[in-house]
């Protein structure tokens, strides 16, 4: 059996009244592949967020097998976020070399590691193009390679295909695959079964902030006693699914203020009464 490599413990997460996520533990092994499984506002991201070290838990822990807190240890994560978060100012390589260089990576090194894999998501022609002008798909590739760089032991990713056409959400499953042939960890959310089965040697289905069910493909299915991945998650999902819960949903009036005063050509307003 595979060495945990990432721990949570008792996880729970809350904004004001809502429980996004609710007394979650999981153990994460080297060399997997694991597919976060649920639909939108089911609890994926904040668990990624959480794993990152982006968000706090409210009670419990996360860390990493040699005990440390993850938001101590960011250098052996990587991150493709929901939002890709480039700078439209800089090239693909700019943005990655600026990403490893906070990571204390020589350009050398970032380099090698950049061009390996974008040859393989067809994406060195672009790398000293401006993502200014990127399609969402290139966007995607590039916060990919960014994310890869500086050699992360543990990758994450937030919906890794979303805007990718049929061949290039191919291409990145590949490289998950050879990520973790190369003895990688990648956790992978995604709310596409279909795609969760084709990539995944373990998946957590999520709904409404606990986790449903965590096993194999055929785990799940004698789980269920159903016939398709479909099916087995249909009768772990059963009831109705929350609303998305949005972040900053309500802005203070100094963000109000802060909007109306350097964004032109937008109107503002501010209930003092609020």
């Amino acid at each position: 059996m595979e060495e945990n490599l990432l721990r949570l413990t008792d996880v729970s997460k809350s904004f004001g009244d809502v429980h996004a996520i609710e007394h979650v533990s999981l153990d994460i092994q080297h060399k997997s592949i694991i597919g976060l499984v649920g639909g939108n506002g089911a609890g994926k991201t904040t668990l990624l967020r959480m794993m990152a070290g982006i968000y706090r838990p409210t009670t419990g822990r996360v860390h990493l097998s040699d005990g440390q807190d993850v938001d101590q240890m960011r250098s052996v994560l990587g991150v493709v976020p929901e939002s890709t978060g480039l700078y439209s100012k800089l090239t693909a390589w700019e943005n990655i070399r600026f990403h490893s260089r906070i990571h204390g990576i020589e350009d050398s090194i970032a380099w090698s590691r950049t061009i390996r894999f974008a040859k393989l998501l067809g994406m060195e022609e672009s790398l000293h193009r401006y993502t200014e002008g990127f399609s969402r798909g290139m966007r995607q590739k590039t916060a990919l390679l960014r994310a890869l760089a500086h050699g992360p032991s543990i990758l994450l990713l937030d919906e890794p295909t979303a805007g990718l056409d049929v061949t290039s959400a191919r291409i990145v499953r590949k490289l998950v695959q050879k990520l973790k042939d190369e003895g990688g960890t990648v956790i992978y959310s995604t709310h596409h079964l279909a795609e969760a089965e084709q990539v995944c040697d373990r998946i957590i289905i999520v709904h409404n902030g606990t986790i449903r069910a965590d096993g194999t493909p055929d785990e799940l299915l004698q789980l269920t006693e159903t016939k398709s991945l479909e099916e087995a998650y249909v009768n772990l999902t059963s009831e109705i699914a929350r609303p998305r819960q949005e972040d900053n949903s309500n802005p203070s009036k100094f963000a109000l203020l802060w909007r109306r005063l350097f964004t032109r050509n937008h109107n503002f307003e501010v209930n003092e009464d609020e």
